[in-house]
């Protein structure tokens, strides 16, 4: 049985979770405003938001080393607040560089915030009750990406790019105050500690800043596939060598050695295709939107606030289906759902109802909700409490580079439709049919790895055991 605490934690957690997935996504789409207001080049933009997912990804993993020098509570209102006050110097930034710097510190901040919150949420509770608290922190990721495009929307029609950061502030005050008042003294604090790892800390942050930045590239329509590959195969060879230095550590910086259990393994490599094409929709649909139909970015958001809505219907139901029907059927559906509304999307033109586009974006929001539950909870059925703080570490690490790359597979399965279609035309609209179908192919990979998934897989965190299917 959750008590009210730990509700309340997992509350302030989802909180913070929203406010940084928002953040993240709106700035994307706000990303020509922008360009205007600061007067700079389309690269310039690139370097902003790549800066703040680099930052991102390679802060996570000290997180956990943090945690053992500071203490769960001083480490996680001190990313609260390191992410407010960044989120202020943003909106007061009067040059780019200022700008660069301050979202960098976002990143820092927003890297601590999230799994430090998520691992105080998780500590020393029975198996059964994971499902329920990770369904309380992961439902606001779904939201704030299906909300950014309408928010940024307005903001970019109505307002100036200084109210992108602004609400961050009395959000960020909010938490704050909230976790100093309820959060109880940390218990994770450990002075005998090691020293931290550098030589691991610095070939894990290169591979994985490097693979971010990459995928970062990826998503310019104008960068060059050799570029793309270089990147791509140097930091995929840095992260090679992190993860075989890293197994050989007795106390490693990271704990890959996780890896070896199977449904760690196997819930985070079906959540990277799963990510990747799920986190393409609230960018490429929008393009497509006004690209192709002509709608305004307020409309188009609009449409895509559907799939947020199918995220908060599915959010009460997705529990109990994962208790009846266990994980490897409740995953298998809601991937293979994915892969068909991709393909439903494939074939949209400027003439087709408004009503059924909605309806399609709403059934990918409700099957969206279910998948990502399913994966973010598997990850914890056979992890032992002590190996706690260290998974979930590393499956917020790949989650955060899935959704850098989330961002880019739109465009790069863009880019491949309108070659194959028209030659050099990127935007037409046989290019969107085809991005659509490359994504619904790469989503049905994480259809297959549910499929070879054993089918009693997960059933330690069930409250509805499998001889009761």
């Amino acid at each position: 049985m959750i008590d009210a605490y730990r509700r309340r934690l997992a509350l302030l957690v989802a909180s913070c979770y929203f406010m940084e997935n928002l953040d993240g996504t709106i700035v994307t789409t706000a990303a020509p405003k922008l360009r205007a207001a600061l007067g700079v080049s389309s690269t310039a933009i690139g370097l902003l938001i790549s800066t703040y997912l680099m930052t991102f990804a390679v802060v996570i993993p000290v997180g956990n080393w943090l945690m053992s020098r500071l203490g769960e509570r001083r480490l996680f209102l001190s990313a609260i607040a390191v992410f407010t006050a960044a989120s202020l110097l943003c909106a007061v930034s009067q040059h780019l560089s200022e700008l660069v710097v301050a979202r960098s510190l976002q990143g820092v901040g927003a890297a601590l915030m999230v799994p430090v919150g998520r691992i105080v949420v998780l500590a020393n509770v029975d198996k059964t009750d994971i499902m329920r608290l990770v369904a309380y922190i992961v439902w606001p990721s779904l939201l704030a990406p299906a909300v950014a495009p309408l928010v940024g929307g307005i903001i970019v029609t109505l307002g100036s790019w200084r109210w992108l950061f602004l609400p961050n502030v009395p959000l960020g005050v909010i938490a704050f105050s909230v976790g100093a008042m309820m959060m109880k003294p940390s218990t994770r604090r450990d002075p005998r500690v090691s020293a931290l790892d550098w030589r691991g800390m610095i070939l894990t942050g290169a591979g994985l800043g490097g693979l971010v930045y990459s995928a970062f590239v990826a998503g310019e329509l104008t960068s060059s596939w050799a570029r793309v590959s270089l990147g791509l195969g140097g930091s995929s060879v840095l992260l090679g060598v992190a993860v075989m230095y890293l197994s050989r550590r007795r106390e490693p910086f990271l704990d890959v050695g996780l890896l070896r259990v199977a449904t760690f393994r196997q819930s985070l490599r079906g959540i990277i295709p799963f990510t990747m094409v799920v986190g393409s929709i609230p960018l490429l649909l929008p393009l497509m939107f006004q690209d192709r139909f002509g709608w305004s970015p307020i409309k188009s958001g609009a449409i895509v606030l559907f799939v947020f809505i199918g995220n908060v219907v599915a959010k009460p139901a997705t529990t109990p289906l994962l208790n009846r029907w266990g994980y490897r059927r409740v995953l298998l559906s809601a991937t293979a759902a994915v892969t068909l509304t991709m393909l439903v999307f494939a074939l949209f033109d400027a003439t087709t109802p408004v009503t059924l586009i909605a309806a399609t974006a709403f059934v990918n929001g409700v099957v969206r909700s279910i998948g990502y539950t399913g994966f973010l909870t598997l990850v914890y059925s056979d992890i032992d409490e002590r190996d706690m703080a260290h998974g979930t570490t590393l499956a917020a690490t790949v989650q955060q580079v899935a959704t850098a790359f989330a961002a880019s597979a739109g465009v790069v399965a863009l880019r491949v439709g309108g070659a194959l279609s028209h030659g050099d035309t990127v935007h037409s609209q046989s290019g969107y049919r085809i991005a659509f179908v490359l994504l619904a192919a790469l989503g049905a990979t994480s259809t297959l790895n549910a499929f070879m998934m054993h089918p009693s897989a997960g059933d330690v965190l069930r409250t509805v055991r499998a001889s009761r299917d």
